[in-house]
């Protein structure tokens, strides 16, 4: 086709093409070339006279170099990988459960016990593999995580608090809880208008009759500067062995789960009733607590209540049934008889 053509016609195609590539010189500056374009350049190298090398928008040193590589590649032989062989993934896996399922144990002992089955590698691998995969040291590899260690230690820790009720007719009404932080199991201890040394002490009972076998692994009873929670309320859990911490002043956070509960009650329950009176609020706040307590799922506890699940139910066998809780402001589903 090139030869087809007229002189003229190749020498404005030439023009064309030339300005085309300074155009492209300036806008950029180093172009991205494919190993396909490095060997097609190099090659029009070779019939294109020295002299004429300024056509190529790379330098002639480029070009001598993109050759010597092509030529390069021509004749060598392909290389022969040094080193030693990789480790087997299986054996790398089996360090790895070695190290996890022993925590004591360091790359040394890792490395005696693979030789009784066979596997022959040298302690400082062992030690680079465990490294790769995050884990350190056999002193520093063992210990409790800190959702571990705070789960274990939330065993002994019940906090308590008040919040108040606003009856229909304007009375304030006082109401007295605790909930264990293991479980998020909430207890109901009295509602009242006047929370007396006297009352708050006696109600202060309810929860320890309530916890029974439970109660001696609780050490600790975490509750705010309320003046409401006289000594007489203390010393019922210091006669239990229990320690009284009170939260700093003017710190919700610091007694959070009461805060969190006191939250979940007002959206819930009071916040969608109009309570009348005492009685009525009792009632209601120990059907929520029921509620709380059996069917509520809690994030804290993977989206379980903190009574046990009972076991699935086949939705092919069985229909689930909705029951209906302070009036359907709460609703609970279960498995029909």
């Amino acid at each position: 086709m090139l030869l087809a053509r007229s002189g003229g016609a190749k020498e404005i195609e030439i023009l064309v093409l030339r300005h085309e590539v300074a155009v492209f010189r300036w806008q950029i500056a180093r172009p991205l070339l494919q190993p396909a374009d490095r060997v097609w350049l190099a090659a029009l190298s070779r019939l294109l006279p020295r002299v004429r090398w300024s056509a190529f928008f790379v330098t002639p040193a480029t070009l001598l170099a993109w050759h010597r590589d092509l030529m390069r590649r021509q004749w060598s032989h392909p290389r022969r990988t040094s080193g030693r062989p990789p480790m087997p993934d299986t054996v790398r896996e089996l360090v790895i459960r070695l190290a996890r399922e022993n925590p004591n144990w360091g790359y040394q002992r890792i490395h005696g016990e693979l030789k009784q089955p066979g596997h022959r590698i040298s302690p400082t691998t062992v030690r680079m593999t465990l490294a790769r995969a995050g884990l350190g040291p056999a002193p520093r590899r063992s210990g409790p995580t800190w959702r571990q260690f705070l789960t274990v230690q939330a065993q002994g820790i019940i906090a308590t608090g008040f919040f108040h009720v606003e009856t229909l007719f304007g009375v304030r009404l006082y109401a007295l809880f605790f909930i264990e932080h293991f479980n998020r199991r909430a207890h109901l201890a009295g509602v009242t208008v006047h929370p007396t040394e006297q009352w708050v002490a006696q109600q202060a009972r309810n929860p320890i009759m309530d916890l029974g076998d439970r109660l001696a692994r609780v050490k600790l009873i975490v509750h705010d500067r309320d003046t409401k929670f006289t000594a007489a309320c203390d010393e019922v859990f210091i006669g239990e062995g229990c320690r009284i911490v009170k939260t700093p002043v003017r710190a919700p956070r610091a007694n959070a789960i009461c805060e969190r509960w006191v939250g979940s009650v007002r959206r819930e329950c009071r916040g969608r009733l109009l309570i009348q009176g005492k009685r009525h609020c009792r009632a209601a706040l120990r059907a929520y607590v029921d509620h709380y307590n059996r069917k509520r799922p809690h994030r804290f506890l993977d989206h379980f209540p903190p009574d046990p699940p009972s076991e699935p139910a086949d939705l092919a066998k069985h229909r689930i049934e909705r029951h209906k809780i302070l009036g359907s402001i709460i609703n609970e589903y279960h498995r029909a008889a």
